[in-house]
């Protein structure tokens, strides 16, 4: 079986989907669904929802040089609730891939299977290269997760699985999420753009420009800058 060829037909399940990636504003990022998989408490003070693909390169430099740190301080403490939601930015037959291993394991391990994805994208880019590159790659990382060649490649096939990662992709996209990586703070989208007349580009939450300590937040997706963010909601929750 042809890896390929499989996540082509994956991606045929849904004639919509590229065109739901630059869709309109309908429906709510905010809005939860069953699909959703998340890590930390579920009474956490605040959550943090992430639109993600194991394919996107800036989402890799996230979950290498921000997220471990948030995790350890926020997320492993209770004060973090982190959702993953998925989408088929940056290669879609590699991002398909890479969600189809992560929806095969149990769910306990489900941010593992992104953890390894993220720290192998480089090499898995790399390797597919070559014929059957990409390939190895992924079943070697099933089998550090427990799966065999052979069963991941009947979740390549399962058309539920496939299904259900287009649709989480099609939902982003109709609530007007055309990029990645993208956060959602306790309801609120987290963008940064130029407030009208200034020069830098700042944090905004929802319609309100983030002001800690009388200055607005600078637009920078680092540890520091989401630590601060983080303490921020924290502290307007004891008010």
């Amino acid at each position: 079986m042809k890896l390929t060829r499989r996540l082509f037909s994956a991606l045929a399940l849904s004639s919509g989907l590229l065109l739901a990636a630059c869709g309109g504003n309908s429906g709510s990022p905010a809005a939860t669904t069953d699909y959703d998989l998340s890590k930390g408490s579920d009474t956490a003070p605040v959550t943090i929802v992430e639109y993600a693909s194991v394919a996107c390169g800036h989402c890799a430099t996230f979950h290498e040089e921000v997220y471990p740190v948030l995790e350890e301080n926020y997320v492993d403490t209770g004060q973090v609730r982190f959702v993953m939601r998925e989408m088929i930015t940056g290669s879609p037959q590699f991002a398909i891939a890479g969600f189809v291993l992560a929806r095969c394991v149990s769910e306990d391990r489900y941010f593992d299977a992104i953890d390894l994805l993220f720290q192998q994208q480089t090499s898995i880019f790399r390797a597919a290269q070559n014929p059957g590159g990409a390939r190895s790659q992924y079943i070697a990382i099933a089998g550090a997760l427990g799966l065999s060649a052979d069963q991941y490649d009947t979740c390549l096939a399962d058309e539920d699985i496939n299904q259900g990662i287009v649709d989480s992709h099609e939902r982003a996209g109709a609530a007007g999420i055309t990029g990645t990586p993208r956060f959602i703070f306790n309801g609120q989208l987290l963008d940064s753009r130029r407030a009208p007349g200034e020069t830098e580009y700042t944090y905004f939450l929802g319609d309100e420009q983030v002001i800690i300590d009388g200055e607005p937040v600078l637009g920078l997706v680092d540890a520091e800058t989401f630590s601060r963010l983080i303490d921020h909601l924290l502290a307007q929750g004891q008010e």
